[in-house]
């Protein structure tokens, strides 16, 4: 969970029970287990850049095809930068649209809370780097903590694949911290134009990488060529570098990319 409103924040930190790094617990999730599926309806579900950009793999659709139809954008509370919602399927159980049959029809792409539960994970920025607490998400109908199965806190991240989205998480959560401290510092504030390009960076990376060569952006920054093919071929590090560009652009960090003379 990367949660940028700090009041929503404390309330989840304040009702669930915290994990020390390393700590067991018991759980599992298979269609043996008598509440198989009810976690999939009526979600408030948050998507990261990486959980829309790992989604579309499994849809085939391009950007705007997928947030179309499968999203609501919306914006980081006093940031302005651009956030997705999952739209659930207009059923009266408001299930989520990809699952199928009880079952999900993306669980190879599946979006990072949907990975990371029956833990929460809040994340914040610290003196070296991110601070992350894990929390137990321990729900009334979750039947799951009455199977054997024993993990950790690393056991589970593991097993659930979720060291690419936990990096990709991290990075967006420091970019909306970032935000806020410099609209706190400057009075500054994201504009129209700059929220706008932030979509596009963040959501939408096909489009992003034609706007790159279009605009012959990349031609005035200073970066390898190595890193210069694979922004343009690679939507995984093309996202990164829109996190790099947004903080250079907005503003003016300069500890990945730099302006050319």
């Amino acid at each position: 969970m990367t949660q940028p409103d700090n009041d929503k924040s404390q309330q989840f930190l304040d009702e669930h029970e915290e994990l020390a790094p390393g700590q067991g617990f018991q759980f599992a999730c298979h269609s043996g287990v008598p509440c198989f599926g009810a976690c999939c309806s009526a979600l408030n579900l948050m998507l990261t850049p990486y959980d829309a950009l790992r989604l579309r793999r499994s849809t085939g659709q391009t950007s705007r095809d997928f947030v179309h139809e499968y999203a609501d954008m919306t914006a980081v509370p006093g940031v302005g930068l651009p956030l997705l919602h999952l739209h659930m399927q207009d059923t009266l159980d408001k299930r989520c649209p990809f699952s199928r049959n009880n079952a999900c029809s993306v669980y190879e792409n599946r979006p990072s809370a949907c990975r990371t539960y029956p833990l929460g994970r809040a994340t914040r920025p610290g003196p070296e780097g991110v601070l992350e607490q894990l929390f137990v998400l321990r729900e009334a109908h979750c039947k799951g903590f009455e199977q054997a199965s024993q993990w950790n806190t690393a056991t589970w991240m593991t097993d659930q694949g979720l060291g690419a989205y936990n990096a990709a998480n991290d990075r967006f959560m420091t970019l909306a911290a970032d935000l806020r401290q410099f609209e706190q510092e400057t009075g500054r504030h994201m504009d129209a134009r700059q929220a706008g390009m932030s979509g596009l960076a963040l959501y939408q990376p096909d489009d992003f990488q034609r706007f790159l060569v279009g605009s012959h952006l990349m031609d005035r920054l200073e970066m390898t060529e190595a890193r210069r093919e694979d922004v343009l071929h690679d939507e995984e590090a093309c996202l990164d570098f829109g996190f790099d560009w947004l903080e250079l652009s907005i503003m003016g960090h300069t500890d990945h990319l730099q302006p050319k003379a």
